[in-house]
């Protein structure tokens, strides 16, 4: 069944030495090196090398060091304040038998040339959860002849049909699991030490319990038998059951008789001593021996059908190697991925079943597209807009209309003045224990007014528009502390908020 969509869209230091090249260290035939275009997508983009070429998009030299060092973001310390904010792309040439190992050295020797980076491993105390015994375990001893690990199932109380559902891939086997209410998710763990779940932790899905591995120190030995369930940090309206909601915390605690601790833990850093915010010019040449690649603009081959409306479960999953795998979502979410967009206002005219029709779609991009079209959501917009238009015969043309939009104002400001030589950042992590149910803190410091507004959209996606601007007034940069509930609706009202 075809249908016509037609409508308007808008426009030591602790003694380790500094680290070195030699003169044997790898590095790229030639490169370019250079300032990332302004995007409303401000995400690293990177994939596997492929004919000879290394990319990486839109990175922060966080990000850089990240892959060239093989450090965690949060164990990357010191340097300038703009280490985090300002982004740089990076094409290369290597040889095609080019091993992972061998980009990393070519991308250090790289940072070196280009920025005149210098850093030093360090060891520094970071915070680290721990998972500890509490005063009343709730944990079975396990008999040995148990499967070991923790699979996550569909949790207690989760209606027979509809519902959320999720897939889980474990081992090479995909299961479908429905969530129960409060959005939980149930994993059974069979013939489990302490030190394997502590260690495991951070690979359940909806587990935020921070960017490093759990330590054991329960002090139990053994193998236990318990089945545990905790929320999902879902946005939007399917939260609105917040005080169902189980936090990860709460559910060790109160679940198993153990306790999920912040602690500080010496824990093997990099330190960046200097680096230049420009980077060198790049050599003669660099544009012939790297000429662009033209993007493909529709896919190679695809197949499009209406979903089964039995099924609740939605699913848009970009994989490497080009395919492309969408199961129950709406026209509404396709519009927007067609046209790199998250703002209902930038799309009009559309008709209503919009939000109602969900559709089935696997596509294959050409083998010269990207090889991880999920690492580049610009890439695939021309290839969902040509299917759409092919498949449902849409039709559409651009023009500039007046719209909403917000604006950051003050109302009673609580910052604190930053030293001008920290580093710009804002980190968000789960609020502590009493805090409503699904409650983040975000953590900024030194950061303009005009650096938060611009990264709003992306802190909190209901405010559905790209651009949030700075009409506080307010100069130079602030420390601050703001705690919030991504579940409560959104607290902004548009023409003058958000506020500080």
């Amino acid at each position: 069944m075809k249908r016509a969509i037609t409508w308007t869209i808008l426009m030591n230091c602790a003694g380790w030495p500094a680290f070195s090249q030699s003169p044997e260290t790898p590095r790229f035939e030639i490169a370019d090196v250079h300032v990332s275009a302004k995007t409303v997508n401000p995400f690293i983009r990177t994939g596997p090398m492929r004919g000879g070429r290394y990319e990486v998009k839109n990175a922060t030299m966080v990000d850089l060091i990240r892959i060239a060092y093989g450090f965690d973001p949060d164990k990357v310390l010191g340097g300038p304040n703009w280490l985090e904010m300002d982004r740089f792309d990076v094409l290369a040439k290597v040889p095609a038998d080019t091993t992972p190992e061998a980009q990393k050295l070519m991308l250090q020797s790289l940072l070196e040339d280009r920025f005149k980076l210098a850093v030093r491993k360090d060891t520094k105390p970071l915070p680290t959860y721990a998972l500890t015994a509490g005063k009343k375990l709730q944990l079975k001893e396990a008999d040995g002849t148990e499967e070991t690990g923790c699979r996550p199932q569909t949790a207690s109380g989760a209606p027979a049909e509809g519902g959320i559902r999720m897939m889980s891939s474990q081992n090479g086997v995909t299961t479908t699991i429905s969530l129960g209410p409060g959005m939980t998710i149930q994993y059974m763990c069979r013939n489990m030490t302490m030190a394997a779940f502590a260690g495991g932790l951070r690979g359940m899905m909806g587990a935020s319990v921070g960017p490093n591995q759990v330590l054991d120190q329960t002090g139990l030995k053994g193998n236990w038998n318990f089945d545990i369930k905790w929320s999902m940090q879902f946005l939007g309206p399917m939260m609105a059951n917040a005080s169902d909601r189980i936090s990860i915390f709460e559910a060790v605690d109160k679940q198993l008789g153990l306790k999920l601790e912040e602690r500080q833990i010496p824990t093997p850093v990099i330190v960046v001593d200097s680096v230049n915010e420009k980077p060198g010019e790049n050599p003669p040449g660099v544009a012939e021996a790297l000429p662009p690649i033209p993007m493909p603009t529709e896919f190679e081959v695809a197949s499009v059908k209406a979903a089964d409306p039995s099924v609740r479960m939605s699913r848009y999953q970009m994989q490497p190697g080009g395919r492309l795998t969408v199961e129950g979502m709406g026209m509404r979410f396709l519009i927007s991925r067609a046209f790199n967009t998250n703002s209902n206002e930038q799309v009009t005219g559309l008709p209503n079943w919009v939000d109602t029709e969900r559709f089935d779609i696997i596509a294959k991009a050409p083998a010269a597209g990207p090889s991880a079209p999920g690492m580049d959501v610009e890439a695939v917009a021309p290839m969902m807009r040509a299917l759409l238009a092919d498949r449902f015969k849409m039709t559409y043309h651009t023009e500039e209309r007046p719209v909403s939009a917000y604006s950051l104002v003050p109302a009673k400001p609580k910052m604190k003045k930053a030293d001008p030589a920290s580093r710009t950042t804002c980190k968000s992590a789960n609020a502590p224990a009493g805090a409503p149910p699904g409650s983040q803190i975000l953590t900024c410091q030194n950061i303009t007014m005009a650096q938060f507004a611009d990264r709003l959209q992306n802190m909190a996606p209901e405010l559905s528009w790209p651009v949030v601007l700075d009409a506080t007034g307010i100069e130079g940069g602030w420390d601050f502390t703001l705690t919030f509930s991504r579940n409560a609706g959104s607290p902004c009202r548009r023409q003058g908020s958000p506020k500080v």
